[in-house]
């Protein structure tokens, strides 16, 4: 079994995250689209939350929901239900969590923007959380969250710790680990993912 399925009934593919209980099917970018933005469908199954608080250090989150309740953690003191025809945004650098309500599934449309390498990060964060099996994973492998963490630098970062140390010690690490060929489960992880090449460094 692999993370990335098709849709029942479509041609387009779904990125399932067997840890969170998520469904994400990336929408193809509107014909004469101007904006930088990319927008996805989710679907969260009943219990399905992510995985841990975080944070988007220059992205903006909107999600519009379309079925179920889903239930925020914004900040340290914002919480907030957001039900059928309701929207909420999440600027950049601000802390969230998110998880479902009830016994029913979650659909909403989501937009990130700017797009950056969000759907490389969906994708490959949904292979690490699966085993070879196909199986929720309980934890990543320490070395591939390190790597990831590095990788997707621009797009998420743990909360309330910070920034600029520990972005530093992350990036000298993950030097180490590629330094000493201790990446190669990562990369095999990336490539099977079906995210697109890692973008060069220097343009960060």
């Amino acid at each position: 079994m692999t993370a990335v399925t098709p849709h029942p009934g479509s041609d387009a593919e779904l990125i399932v995250n067997p840890a969170s209980g998520e469904r994400i099917r990336i929408r193809p970018a509107v014909e004469g689209q101007v904006e930088d933005v990319l927008v996805w469908d989710l679907w969260l199954a009943p219990g399905g939350h992510v995985p841990s608080g975080h944070v988007h250090p220059r992205q903006s989150e909107v999600f519009h929901v379309r079925r179920g309740r889903l239930r925020f953690r914004v900040g340290l003191f914002r919480s907030a239900v957001v039900g059928p025809g309701q929207s909420l945004r999440v600027p950049p650098g601000l802390p969230h969590h998110f998880s479902t309500v009830g016994d029913t599934e979650v659909h909403a449309v989501v937009e990130t923007s700017p797009r950056l390498e969000m759907e490389a990060l969906l994708r490959v964060a949904a292979r690490l959380a699966a085993d070879e099996r196909g199986r929720a994973r309980r934890l990543p492998r320490p070395l591939d969250l390190l790597l990831f963490m590095d990788d997707f630098r621009a797009e998420v970062r743990a909360p309330y710790l910070p920034a600029a140390p520990v972005r530093r010690t992350v990036a000298v690490l993950a030097r180490l680990v590629r330094g000493f060929g201790l990446d190669r489960h990562y990369r095999r992880t990336r490539s099977s993912s079906g995210a697109p090449s890692a973008r060069a460094k220097a343009s960060r």
